[in-house]
Parts: C-alpha cells; sequence; structure tokens
C-alpha cells in the first residue's frame, strides 16, 4: 500500500477536479449511501487495474459499475430483462446491485473476465454529481484493504488506503452503513447473491419469491460473496445464542445489538438501543472500526434478529468470523 496521504475535499463542493482525476485514470474515493466506494473509470482497462493494487483485491473478485441515472443502464448496455428493469426501476437509484450481460465497452479486467457485470445506480447526490461531471460509468468496490473492514466515513478511506487513493470526497458518514445487496434477475426466479441494505422482503413485493445463495469459498459469481470478508484486524469471534462466553474483560471488546453487557468488557459498542435494526446497520462498521482500535485482543459479537436488514447484519458478521476461523 502507499504511504502518505490523499488529497481530501469536500464532496459539496465542486467536483471538477475529482471528476477530471477520474477520467484520466486516476481514484477517487467517494461517499455512496451504502459506504464509501474506491472509483476508477469503468471504460479503462488500467485505471481498473489501480483498484486491485490499492486494495491488494484479488483479481477473481469483480468490480460494481456505477451509472449517475437509470436511464443510462440501457444506454450502456442494451434492452435488459424484465425482472431487471423491474427492480431497477422501483429501486434505483438505491442500495441494489443488479446483474446484467457485460457490454463489449466494459474491459474484463472490471468483471473479472465474467460474462456478466454487477451495476447500480447509488443513492447519494455527491455520488451521482461526482459519475454525471466525470462523463463515465465508475466502477467502485468498497474503498479498503481487500477482506478489512468496509469504510462508512471518510477518515476510514484514509487510514485504511493513504495515498494508494488520489482523491477523497468526504461526504460523512453513510447513511445505510453496509453494502448493496445483489441480485441477479435474468434467470425465471431472481437470486439474491449477496445480502445487503435492501432486504429481501422488499425486493419480493415486487418479483414475488426470490432465492438466497450463500457466499462462496471459490470463484465469486460476484462482488463481495467470499465466504469470509468484511473482518476487522482483531480476531472477531460471535456469541453463542443464550450466554455470554467466558472472556478477559480487561482485554475483550463486545460488540451488543441493543442492551449494553455487565461491566467488565475493556471496550463495548451498542448497534441500537431501541433495537432498531436499520439504525443497527447503519452503525455495524463503524462501532468495528472504533473496536479495532481500542487495542483489544478480540471482539465477541452479538448477533442480531435474523429479520429484514438483520440478515444482512449477521451475515457480515458471519464473514467477519469467518476470516479469523480459516486464518488462525
Amino acid at each position: 500500500m502507499s504511504t502518505g496521504s490523499p488529497r481530501v475535499l469536500p464532496a459539496g463542493g465542486d467536483l471538477t477536479e475529482a471528476a477530471s482525476v477520474l477520467r484520466t485514470g486516476g481514484l477517487v474515493a467517494f461517499p455512496t449511501e451504502t459506504v464509501y466506494g474506491l472509483g476508477a473509470n469503468a471504460l479503462d482497462a488500467r485505471a481498473a487495474a489501480r483498484i486491485f493494487e490499492a486494495k491488494a483485491r484479488p483479481s477473481f473478485d469483480p468490480l460494481i459499475t456505477h451509472l449517475a441515472d437509470a436511464a443510462d443502464l440501457e444506454a450502456l448496455v442494451g434492452a435488459v430483462p424484465a425482472d431487471v428493469a423491474a427492480l431497477a426501476g422501483r429501486f434505483w437509484p438505491g442500495p441494489l446491485t443488479l446483474i446484467v450481460d457485460r457490454p463489449e465497452v466494459i474491459p474484463s479486467i472490471v468483471t473479472s473476465g465474467l460474462a456478466t457485470m454487477a451495476v447500480r445506480v447509488p443513492d447519494n447526490e455527491y455520488a451521482r454529481r461526482l459519475i454525471a461531471t466525470a462523463g463515465v460509468p465508475v466502477a467502485a468496490p468498497s474503498a479498503n484493504r481487500f477482506g478489512q473492514l468496509s469504510p462508512t466515513r471518510a477518515e476510514h478511506v484514509v487510514r485504511g488506503l493513504g495515498g494508494a487513493v488520489d482523491v477523497v470526497l468526504d461526504g460523512g458518514p453513510t447513511r445505510c452503513g453496509i453494502e448493496s445487496t445483489i441480485v441477479d434477475a435474468r434467470g425465471d426466479r431472481p437470486v439474491v447473491l449477496r445480502l445487503g441494505a435492501l432486504p429481501v422482503e422488499e425486493l419480493e413485493k415486487v418479483t414475488g419469491p426470490v432465492t438466497v445463495r450463500q457466499g462462496s469459498s471459490g470463484q465469486p459469481v460476484a462482488p463481495g460473496t467470499l465466504a469470509a470478508h468484511y473482518a476487522p484486524r482483531t480476531p472477531l469471534r460471535l456469541r453463542d445464542a443464550g450466554a455470554l462466553p467466558a472472556q478477559d474483560g480487561v482485554r475483550c471488546g463486545y460488540l451488543a445489538f441493543r442492551d449494553r453487557p455487565a461491566d467488565g468488557w475493556a471496550a463495548v459498542e451498542v448497534l441500537s438501543a431501541t433495537g432498531d435494526l436499520t439504525e443497527a446497520a447503519s452503525r455495524l462498521f463503524d462501532a468495528l472500526h472504533r473496536l479495532d482500535a481500542a487495542g483489544v485482543t478480540e471482539i465477541i459479537a452479538e448477533p442480531v434478529p435474523e429479520s429484514g436488514v438483520g440478515r444482512a447484519v449477521n451475515d457480515r458478521l458471519r464473514r467477519a468470523a469467518a476470516t479469523w476461523h480459516v486464518t488462525n
């Protein structure tokens, strides 16, 4: 990873400089409603390669292409299946990524050689304005080192990637706090490839029943679907249901859903004191970043209710725990 610091600019200011950096092959980190993205010109293979280098991301993990407006989809890829069009019409701009056939204009490095492409329109004014000003589709995974916690604040990007990024647009904390839901709606029944900020229940109101496919340790069919991912640098362990685990409270951190645990933990983060799953999702990565920086030797994480966006929160926690189970 490059040392030094990127140029940090306000996302609400003049975006001409950042747009020019994108057009000419540079990397710009920018806020979306989900997490901060690390953007490059999706039409430029060399620029896309810089994303993989900056993140230390394996070449087999595809990127998501971001558009400024839903109307730009057909202009880029041509006609799309009815369910794809229906979901885009209902949920874009928003935290939904759709799988479409890759057009020839998109270099294969963006899709990791797959014949398909992941694409979305972010529900963030700054992100859409940046893309529109740049005048090109923008390939952008989360703006963090591969496999680590996603960034929900500009300072997370600066701390994690440093000078590997040319410009960081600071738009404050992101609203949703977890990544987009990824759906392949090209077949007879839509398939959720990654749980995310758009709950499955909302999708089914448009498409009817969907299939949810679990993450894989092999070749990903969509971004962010590896079984072990989204992990802090500190070992993380999921709490067993029904009882607190034995721990060295002087040294361990605790991630709670709504109720603070008894005293004795070195650091505690509560996702939602009111039990609101949307708030819990929005605070998840930010809370884990703070626990990761607290100097604890282990993080014990409490699952949230397995409904709505809570399914995506638990998905991220399971993948983070799997990272440490696999590597330690």
